[in-house]
């Protein structure tokens, strides 16, 4: 056995927690957004959920203080880079810096390429994508953040009618992470997680148990369910902990095996 070989050596580990880090969660007032939130809250972070929605932002900041964790209530605009200035501003003011930012910001128009309009193309783009490169570049330059989460999708890898807009800011998504990971690094690590079919309240109507659709899905996908926002927010703190300190320009897939499965 060579003597370089020390099967002795120190290990140490870092767990998967985000305790005592503070965590942006851009869209964090609803669907995927709020259960990444309401998670690193019950992992002891500070968080702050964010979204255009006044009302919603304080009623999420209230689910993560029921949680015992602190909450900054601030709304922002992805589309308006002086909304994130004065977001990542508030953030360091309160919490001294941000360590985690997550970009879930909403934006869709179910319009097929024939129909789709300017103003959809452009609007689910400016959010989707534009906003989400403004987000990164604004917290990357006011902040000392050190993981960034995107919220990709798998409409980037296969065809789902009526989401043209959408698919294609999505998959700009998951090259901007690639391309930045490569930028910013190694100050910064950022990462993307593409979920698979999500039921949340906005989609709840489009996966009724027992409907053709449901059925397709949970034919198909091995973990034979839909999938819940609990599922991406476990995702979420692992890419935001030290633990995934050697993880950077991926996209972690949580889709129940769907994409994969191509045959029953």
């Amino acid at each position: 056995m060579s003597e370089e070989f020390d099967a002795y050596a120190p290990f140490s580990y870092d767990p998967v927690t985000v305790a005592d880090k503070t965590v942006v969660v851009v869209g964090g007032t609803s669907g995927i957004g709020r259960g990444i939130a309401l998670a690193c809250a019950e992992e002891g972070a500070n968080v702050v959920p964010t979204s255009r929605t006044a009302e919603r932002v304080e009623h999420v900041a209230g689910e993560v203080r029921e949680r015992g964790a602190e909450a900054l209530e601030r709304t922002c605009d992805v589309t308006d880079r002086a909304s994130l200035e004065r977001l990542a501003d508030a953030a360091v003011d309160r919490f001294g810096d941000v360590d985690a930012l997550v970009n879930s910001p909403s934006a869709i128009a179910r319009s097929s390429v024939v129909d789709v309009t300017d103003d959809e193309w452009d609007g689910v783009l400016d959010v989707q994508l534009t906003g989400v490169h403004r987000t990164v570049q604004t917290f990357v330059r006011e902040t000392g953040v050190e993981s960034v989460i995107n919220i990709a999708s798998l409409s980037s890898q296969m065809g789902i009618p009526d989401l043209v807009a959408y698919a294609t800011a999505k998959g700009g998504i998951d090259s901007y992470t690639r391309a930045a990971a490569k930028d910013l690094g190694p100050e910064v690590r950022i990462n993307a997680i593409r979920p698979g079919f999500i039921a949340t309240a906005q989609t709840a109507d489009a996966y009724v148990e027992g409907s053709p659709r449901y059925e397709r899905i949970t034919a198909r996908a091995p973990a034979k369910r839909i999938g819940r926002p609990e599922d991406v927010a476990g995702a979420a703190v692992y890419l935001a902990s030290d633990a995934a300190s050697y993880v950077t320009g991926s996209i972690l897939t949580v889709d129940g095996g769907f994409f994969p499965s191509a045959f029953e």
